[in-house]
């Protein structure tokens, strides 16, 4: 049999059900690997073996029992450890919180348990989700599953490399500016940023506002789909759930055919970036695979999506009043690059914090009227591949010989964009790069078209193939 580790939740459940493994086979097999890895890796702060191995058993028993069987059942699944597990410890990245035990699972979470899912331990993120690389003074760096010395990206970075290597199948992340897609795409898997309000969120502090979501990380597009259709639905404690009928996100996810008649309207970068020549040759030789499923391809132009501005007043002010105190009292505790994004909204005032949501709601009226005249936007997850490992925020960085001040605008400028519409976007595995590292491609629809995308990515994975496996996975 193929090892365990290469196959997707959705092949293992098939297994699973027709009793050819067993959920304590596989749950072990994910903390061998486990076990092996994180050390090289540093993508877990938290493992969960004891716990694991006895609802392996029990899942066990329930199959020779006879008993019904979740969707998930016997799965082992990651948590990044910014969301909410009862029981299990979740210290979002910060020496000050290393002991915090909350005493209810995110809603994302207790659905996954619900359904059979097992937790194998939480994965790492830097302080708050607040970099796009994952590291901590509560336990360091993680490195990119290709290449320990290049980053993971993040912040869902442990989240990305532990489903890359094949630790688990899925796992659950956040994105607040493109904090799944951003280590997806390092990493070579699957990252969706879903429609607001999808996924309930029941973290955040500004419901109203938010601009953060929990998501899911995936090797492929089937169980990127099977993941929100168990996420998904109405939650009473999230405004924007409230009422909201899930479509059926698992079927799409499978969706067969082609893109005959289907409008795609593409562009490389916001006016004023650039992309490396690597993530160019690989992005068209996807324009070419979009094209060769019968899909209209026409450019855009993007003179007004250079967002990041926007994006940090907007998000560097919320980070203020929530964390400023702390930064304050407990500034031994926090890193260095931490306590400057926190400090920094001390510039804006009342008045940019509300002419920035006046932009948000004109960014967002601007791209939705994109999909007049288009199906679907694709656009570079990311302008070059995974950046060196010790690289901070504030660096400049170098891009075909080139160097660019702005990690954020340079590095991104296509995910925070959706962060601040609410628009659902994806990022695939687009091919290797010269240097031997993935890229990626951002698929983008209509806001609340989600199902849609999922269809769009199903038919694009299938012509181009699954994504390539890192060395540490084979």
């Amino acid at each position: 049999m193929t090892s365990l580790h290469t196959l997707s939740a959705t092949e293992l459940m098939a297994l699973i059900h027709a009793r050819k493994i067993s959920p304590v086979e596989l749950v072990r097999t994910s903390l061998e690997r486990a076990e092996a890895l994180n050390p090289a890796l540093n993508c877990f702060i938290t493992i969960c073996g004891d716990q694991a191995m006895q609802q392996a058993h029990e899942a066990e028993q329930a199959i020779m029992a006879g008993k019904p069987l979740g969707r998930l059942h016997g799965i082992p699944y990651t948590v990044k450890d910014l969301v909410h597990t009862a029981g299990v410890r979740t210290t979002f990245g910060t020496v000050l919180y290393k002991d915090n035990v909350p005493a209810q699972d995110a809603p994302a979470v207790a659905r996954l348990n619900a359904e059979g899912a097992i937790l194998l331990g939480k994965t790492t993120t830097p302080e708050f989700g607040s970099q796009p690389f994952t590291r901590s003074p509560l336990f360091g760096q993680t490195c990119n599953a290709w290449d320990a010395k290049r980053t993971s990206g993040g912040s869902s970075g442990g989240a990305a490399v532990a489903t890359a290597v094949g630790i688990t199948p899925l796992a659950i992340a956040t994105d607040g500016g493109g904090s799944t897609r951003i280590p997806a795409a390092c990493n070579g898997v699957v990252g969706i940023k879903q429609s607001n309000g999808v996924i309930p969120h029941s973290q955040a502090q500004d419901l109203f506002g938010n601009q953060t979501y929990v998501t899911p990380t995936t090797r492929n597009v089937a169980d990127t789909g099977l993941m929100m259709d168990i996420m998904a639905g109405d939650y009473d404690l999230d405004p924007w759930s409230i009422g909201r009928q899930p479509a059926d996100y698992e079927k799409a996810a499978r969706h067969e055919g082609d893109l005959r008649g289907k409008r795609i309207r593409y562009c490389y970068a916001p006016q004023g970036r650039t992309i490396s020549r690597d993530v160019q040759e690989k992005f068209d030789e996807a324009l070419r695979v979009l094209e060769g499923l019968g899909a209209v391809l026409e450019p855009f132009d993007a003179p007004d999506f250079n967002v990041e501005p926007t994006w940090r007043t907007i998000n560097h002010t919320v980070w203020r009043a929530r964390f400023l105190p702390l930064v304050e009292q407990h500034a031994d505790t926090f890193s260095e690059t931490f306590g400057r994004q926190v400090l920094s909204a001390g510039e804006f005032s009342a008045m940019d914090y509300q002419e920035a949501m006046f932009t948000r709601t004109a960014l967002f009226k601007r791209l939705q009227a994109l999909f007049t005249s288009a199906d679907l936007l694709v656009v570079p997850t990311l302008t070059r591949t995974a950046l060196p490992l010790d690289m901070d925020l504030f660096d400049p960085f170098e891009m075909d010989g080139h160097s660019y001040e702005g990690i954020r605008s340079h590095w991104y400028p296509w995910t925070m964009v959706f962060n601040m519409t609410g628009h659902p976007a994806m990022t695939l595995p687009c091919g290797l790069a010269r240097d031997g590292l993935p890229t990626g491609i951002q698929f983008v629809t209509r806001w609340g078209g989600d199902a849609q995308l999922l269809q769009f990515a199903s038919v694009f994975e299938q012509a181009r193939g699954v994504a390539d496996v890192p060395p540490l996975a084979r």
